[in-house]
């Protein structure tokens, strides 16, 4: 099949597009407002961008919460979020009203950060400390949910001792989420190795 997304049809019962990028990293997203109050949201439009220095990046279509607070703060931290906590980063997708508490919504415990006003969530191994280095406006097909990049630089990075083996991040130990198509998900439990000097 093909399709020009947006001109022709693709007489499909959803949207290919998200299928068809994938696994994707789940990034669980945490800013506070001006006010100081937490928010907290997943984003499956999140990676790392650069190594030296590390940045990753979200992008936001949906929620505004967390746009609006990293430009208005100039801050965020993105979570790496373990398959045992499915069902909390579920709930932190729930539409609640800005100045709502997702932390709470979900059941969850925050826990203070070491460089940022945003907070972290305890149980989850991995927390990127965020200053915002750029925010790209994207193209939106609803004006009411603008649409934008959010890139920052990594300042304080946390790495639960439990899941370090030999010396390396063994993700197996936590087995972290990825969003599919549609509405499935996986969870990365198995790796493999393959190194350069492989194919000389």
């Amino acid at each position: 099949m093909f399709y020009e997304p947006g001109k022709t049809p693709h007489n499909l019962p959803h949207d290919p597009f998200k299928a068809c990028v994938a696994p994707r990293p789940i990034g669980w997203i945490s800013t506070v407002d001006k006010q100081g109050r937490p928010n907290l949201a997943p984003y499956s439009f999140f990676n790392a961008v650069n190594g030296n220095p590390p940045m990753v990046m979200f992008s936001s279509g949906g929620s505004i919460d967390s746009l609006t607070n990293a430009r208005e703060t100039g801050e965020f931290i993105a979570a790496v979020t373990p398959r045992a906590m499915l069902r909390e980063i579920n709930f932190c997708s729930a539409p609640l009203p800005p100045g709502e508490d997702e932390f709470e919504y979900a059941g969850l415990t925050k826990e203070p950060a070491q460089t940022v006003a945003p907070f972290r969530i305890k149980g989850v191994p991995i927390h990127m400390e965020c200053k915002v280095f750029q925010i790209v406006d994207l193209p939106s097909a609803n004006p009411d949910r603008p649409s934008a990049m959010v890139i920052g630089t990594v300042i304080g990075l946390h790495i639960d001792d439990a899941v370090i083996r030999d010396g390396m991040v063994d993700v197996t130990l936590f087995e972290p989420l990825a969003r599919l198509g549609y509405h499935e998900y996986a969870s990365v439990a198995e790796t493999f190795i393959v190194r350069r000097e492989d194919f000389w």
